[in-house]
């Protein structure tokens, strides 16, 4: 199976006034298509750091990030790289981000509409796969935290990205929605 994500010698300093602050040093991850991994860590110890690296959502001090193979931290023009992530790499955070005047399909559709295609009907089908397909017509207003948090997660898989990150997708979420998220993880992957 080949890498879909490897990592070499990845540093990110952050520079605070006199001092500066490394958040990552040399770090090295290799992962296969089609695995699933989960970064342990407490607070400040990196993890958000890494993940934003690997959605080019940040810049890294030095090191490379290879997405299937290519640097990622070559790409310098923000316009190439959010088609990449459009196109590549889906999106689940802490907190759910939908928009709130789009009903939950039209959330979950969204990246297809960014990309020009109309994806409703995959949006509506991971949306069901996901348990919240019956409410795809509601306003994340209406919906409990696990609901709008499930959503998110149909949204960040709409396009098929071949890398899916999640940073702390469960983290406003009891325990039974936290469970039944990464049970959702695990059959998606």
């Amino acid at each position: 199976m080949a890498d879909i994500l490897e990592i070499k010698n990845l540093t990110k300093i952050y520079g605070q006034g006199k001092e500066n602050l490394c958040v990552l040093e040399n770090a090295n991850l290799t992962v296969a298509r089609g695995t699933f991994v989960v970064l342990l860590g407490p607070s400040g110890s990196g993890k958000s750091t890494l993940l934003n690296l690997i959605g080019m959502l940040d810049t890294a001090t030095s090191g490379e990030i290879l997405l299937e193979g290519k640097d990622i931290t070559k790409i310098k023009s923000e316009t190439k790289r959010s088609a990449l992530r459009l196109k590549k790499i889906g999106f689940v955070f802490q907190f759910d981000g939908l928009l709130p005047e789009f009903n939950l399909l039209e959330n979950a559709a969204m990246p297809g509409l960014m990309r020009g295609k109309n994806e409703t009907r995959r949006a509506q089908n991971l949306l069901d796969q996901l348990g919240v397909g019956s409410m795809s017509h509601k306003m994340p207003a209406d919906l409990s935290g696990g609901e709008k948090q499930r959503a998110a997660i149909a949204r960040a898989l709409c396009n098929k990205p071949d890398l899916l990150l999640a940073d702390e997708p469960t983290g406003n979420l009891d325990a039974a929605r936290k469970e039944q998220v990464f049970k959702d993880f695990a059959t998606l992957a």
